[in-house]
């Protein structure tokens, strides 16, 4: 999950930013897209507040664009929505950040060593990434063939616990999809009611995100924004259509559904103080670096609670603190980002993810920093962009 690492190690600033041509008819990020659909990236649609755009195919079995008004699956953008539940739990003195999940949900963990929820919002309790292997995708073909797996949100807790702790809660930091999983069941357990109606009337209703769901078992989108797809099995087979989904083993860390639009108006309304007192929102915007303990990988980022920021300094040449998260989930990239400073931001989706080649995985990220700086990617035969680009968010899977 290594945020830009490899996009900013591959080629110098000067050759990343460059001015946008004199007279230019297309947009930039529209320019972006089309690039990365014509490298064999399915489908792409972006939603800017005063611009969307789309390129490649709404479905390959049919004529048409994908829609960038559209549904899609955020992954791990969930987590924002979550770690909001929960601060605004905290702002009404329901939670305390530093309440002991034990205590709040006995019985679900079974480690001795307490965890606290701040170190759960932030990665930092040490509780495993995900389901062991035994539980969940191991070869890429299971995309296809276990996309109808049913988890209720504590038997993936329970069974993904089964695993040790990757270090002692609170001297680490380490990506956690479980530890998502944990907060929705405490924000069920405080309400009373399932997650996905406590998003919707304190979230999606207020807010007016008409395309914003959890799904829980439900597997369709019902207004996609383009279908997703996965290299599922080997070439010469043709790229699997896996739009359609059960996503229940991410109760709060990976299964809402969304659109473009519905993100940057949330991200809007959070940032700008509308869905915390300032006092959480501060909490929420308070980072530690993204530095994976057990491997000493830097992730390129730095995380909050349920937040991530990103710096886009070095890529622009002009100070950008971005504020936003990102998302995998299988045919589905998402890229979800705010500028501190300015009203610009942007939602990006690319409809192939966990299987796309180096070359599209760097391609997919163009139209998201071309948002906020023109932004050229070294050409395919320039040595630079031989490398070796690691993904840059494993979010969800």
């Amino acid at each position: 999950m290594r945020l830009f690492r490899a996009l900013l190690s591959t080629v110098t600033v000067a050759a990343l930013v460059t001015a946008a041509p004199a007279g230019a008819s297309v947009d930039r990020r529209q320019a972006a897209m089309d690039a990365a659909t014509a490298a064999g990236i399915p489908g792409m649609a972006a939603a800017a507040p005063e611009w969307r755009g789309s390129s490649g195919r709404l479905d390959l079995d049919r004529p048409g664009k994908p829609d960038p008004s559209g549904q899609f699956r955020v992954g791990s953008v969930s987590k924002v929505f979550t770690a909001t539940l929960v601060l605004q739990l905290v702002a009404e003195h329901r939670l305390s950040l530093d309440d002991v999940v034990q205590q709040r949900l006995p019985g679900l963990l079974p480690y001795p060593q307490p965890i606290t929820v701040h170190e759960l919002l932030q990665h930092t309790s040490g509780v495993p990434r995900d389901l062991p292997l035994a539980y969940t995708w191991a070869t890429l073909p299971e995309l296809d063939t276990e996309r109808f797996e049913h988890f209720d949100g504590a038997e993936s807790v329970r069974l993904s616990t089964t695993q040790p702790l990757l270090f002692a809660p609170g001297t680490g930091w380490s990506y956690s999809n479980t530890g998502f999983n944990i907060l929705g069941l405490l924000v069920e357990k405080i309400t009373g009611e399932p997650l996905a109606k406590v998003l919707d009337e304190r979230i999606a209703r207020p807010l007016g995100l008409h395309s914003t769901f959890l799904p829980g078992d439900f597997p369709f989108l019902p207004r996609p924004a383009a279908h997703g797809y996965e290299q599922a099995y080997p070439v010469p087979h043709p790229i699997t259509d896996v739009t359609t989904y059960n996503y229940s083993r991410y109760l709060g860390a990976g299964q809402l559904v969304s659109s473009g639009p519905d993100v940057n108006r949330f991200l809007d309304a959070l940032l700008g103080g509308r869905l915390l007192p300032a006092a959480q929102l501060a909490e929420m915007q308070q980072t530690v670096p993204a530095v994976d303990t057990p491997t000493g990988v830097d992730q390129g980022y730095a995380y909050g609670l349920g937040l991530m920021r990103f710096d886009l300094t070095p890529i622009c040449g002009t100070p950008i603190t971005l504020w936003g998260h990102a998302g995998d989930v299988a045919g589905y990239n998402t890229l979800a980002f705010k500028d501190a400073a300015t009203p610009r931001q942007i939602t990006t989706v690319a409809t192939l993810d966990i299987t796309a080649n180096p070359r599209q995985r760097l391609l997919r990220q163009v139209p998201f920093v071309n948002e906020f700086c023109a932004f050229t990617p070294p050409p395919a035969s320039a040595p630079a962009a031989k490398a070796e680009y690691a993904p840059l968010f494993r979010s969800a899977l």
